[in-house]
């Protein structure tokens, strides 16, 4: 009996999970007849691979290259036997006959040896040839951007030769400058507007104050005030008192 139970423990609680405790570090138990600790769990893999060997290398598998077999050709010859002895002799007769009757030539042993032999080169090496290792002496003297530079500098002089070329074909005339001025038009200035003969040695002004005392009492004055107004003239507003 086991503590902490009411009543008589039976061997047939084990049956019931509703009655069952949980042990200690151990999985619920289902009440499913499980097989013996050598039984293997899982489906069996049906599928032909390389093994551990395989496994343990790291190149891929080599595919499996099904052979395709190709159609066998007519026989003719026994087609024409085939015709003759049954008392057929014309032309169509023997047409008639070849499209009622298939007779296909068998494989003999040299076709068989012919399909099976590979046809492989003596001399053939197999696999990829090792890439050569890049020289350090290249990177340091930059040879890789020389290469570069004269490269593109072999294509920019074979698109100019392409375009001399080209305009030779057209047959069009090289423009210079005796081609340009012989085409110019000098544009052609406006006539002066009309203006008063007694303009026309003196420029025309505007005197605003009412004597040259008073023009220059008005500039002092604004010397004098231009100093609390913003802008380059004093002309603007004026300024607050800086500290």
């Amino acid at each position: 009996m086991s503590e902490g139970r009411l009543g008589i423990y039976r061997d047939s609680m084990n049956e019931n999970p509703l009655l069952m405790k949980s042990e200690l570090g151990r999985p619920l138990k289902r009440c499913f007849t499980l097989p013996n600790g050598n039984f293997i769990y899982g489906r069996p893999n049906l599928t032909l691979d390389g093994g551990a060997a395989e496994a343990m290398t790291t190149r891929e598998p080599i595919p499996i290259h099904r052979r395709i077999e190709k159609p066998r050709q007519r026989d003719f010859i026994a087609l024409n036997r085939g015709a003759v002895s049954s008392g057929l002799v014309s032309s169509k007769e023997h047409s008639q006959y070849r499209a009622t009757n298939d007779v296909r030539r068998r494989v003999t042993e040299e076709d068989k040896m012919k399909i099976l032999t590979r046809r492989i080169p003596p001399d053939m090496t197999f696999g990829i040839s090792t890439r050569p290792s890049t020289p350090v002496f290249d990177l340091l003297e930059h040879k890789y951007q020389d290469r570069w530079l004269t490269a593109r500098r072999e294509a920019e002089l074979a698109r100019r030769a392409r375009t001399v070329q080209q305009k030779k074909i057209d047959g069009r005339i090289y423009e210079t400058r005796a081609s340009f001025l012989r085409r110019y038009q000098p544009s052609v200035e406006d006539p002066p507007l009309w203006q008063m003969p007694r303009f026309r040695q003196s420029a025309a002004h505007l005197e605003t104050f009412r004597s040259p005392e008073k023009r220059m009492a008005a500039f002092k004055h604004h010397q004098t005030d231009a100093t609390s107004r913003t802008g380059v003239f004093g002309h603007g507003i004026y300024e607050a008192a800086k500290s």
